[in-house]
């Protein structure tokens, strides 16, 4: 009797032991996965606050809670099962629906930096609240439209970097990575537009120090606003980039890849610095890469955009109006004296 015992306690504890490596598979594979992902997950949370400005601050944390539902469905009900299907039955088509995301990711970021530098700023348009009984509706259905598209980025990119592993353990990861993404993005997402209501609360402190902390927390919003819209371009510009050459030199091309890790070898062997460096280097000549061929995309496509009647983008994502934090928290300070 006892020695059936301990057989099955050393059953069960073996069974804990492949339970306990299964789980860490998966958080490797979803660290791994979520990393690769990063430059769509940095513009998704850059996108988000502008359609809420203007909103009543009452209503901002509830819109951010619908749209994250509404995210969440998109990764777990929509995407995922497609992805799922896709991998099993025909993975050869993976590589290619990776690329025309990197050319997506490349054309985003390209026509960011295009405007930036060259279109007319007075016509940069930010998603804006409506005024009427549906307002708010329309806002979180356009939001939770547009998180489709980085959503499907962000799963197929996660997708690629666990293809070896089984159908199960891929699901396992994605679930992970799509729960912990949604969850950093509209996190990170409500603390930015709230973060000038947090300053205008401190502004009203009697405390000097509080009130020194309020006023620069909602005169810096705008800059943090654009210095997550600038992180969240080149980060677009290097991932869809790398994206790009490594599909090119899976399906034969070499030569653009090849160039990359040559000039990559001369500072990759210096000492402490050479992994550093190396990588600095891919990651340049990705960026570039990937604005010189959003460059090219945006060049076929802008043209056929003026004659197709669906041509006008609904807005650029992830360009933000400089002065649109410091805006909102300046006529929040007018109608809402609580703060």
């Amino acid at each position: 009797m006892s020695g059936g015992l301990v057989a099955l306690l050393d059953d069960v504890a073996a069974l804990a032991r492949i339970a306990a490596a299964s789980v860490d598979d998966i958080a490797a594979g979803a660290a791994k996965a979520g990393a690769k992902a990063a430059g769509v997950v940095i513009d998704d949370a850059a996108v988000t606050p502008q359609y809420v400005s203007g909103a009543d601050p009452s209503r901002e944390l509830p819109m951010i809670k619908k749209i994250f539902w509404g995210s969440l469905r998109n990764k777990l009900l929509i995407i995922l099962p497609a992805l799922l299907l896709i991998s099993a039955f025909i993975p050869g088509v993976i590589p290619f629906i990776l690329m025309l995301g990197g050319t997506y990711l490349c054309y985003e970021g390209a026509e960011k930096v295009w405007h930036k530098f060259f279109g007319h700023h007075e016509d940069k348009e930010a998603p804006a609240v409506e005024r009427g009984p549906d307002a708010e509706s329309k806002v979180v259905k356009g939001a939770i439209t547009t998180d489709f598209i980085l959503s499907c980025e962000i799963m197929v990119i996660s997708m690629n970097e666990v293809g070896d592993s089984s159908i199960w353990a891929r699901a396992a990861i994605l679930v992970v990575v799509a729960i912990a993404i949604t969850i950093l993005v509209y996190g990170a997402v409500g603390l930015i537009v709230k973060m000038d209501d947090i300053g205008l609360h401190l502004a009203k402190k009697e405390s000097a120090g509080s009130q020194r902390l309020g006023g620069l927390l909602v005169k810096g919003m705008p800059a943090v606003l654009a210095a997550i819209t600038l992180v969240g371009t080149v980060a677009m510009l290097w991932v869809g980039g790398h994206i790009m050459l490594v599909g090119a030199s899976d399906l034969g091309w070499h030569a653009p890849y090849d160039l990359v890790h040559t000039l990559e070898h001369p500072v990759a062997g210096l000492a402490v610095v050479g992994g550093i460096l190396g990588w600095l280097v891919n990651t340049l000549c990705s960026a570039i890469v990937g604005l010189a061929w959003g460059l090219v995309i945006m060049a076929v496509l802008h043209p056929l955009m003026k004659v197709l009647p669906f041509g006008k983008k609904d807005a650029h994502a992830g360009e933000a109006k400089p002065s649109a934090a410091g805006h909102a928290a300046a006529e929040k300070q007018d109608t809402d004296p609580a703060g």
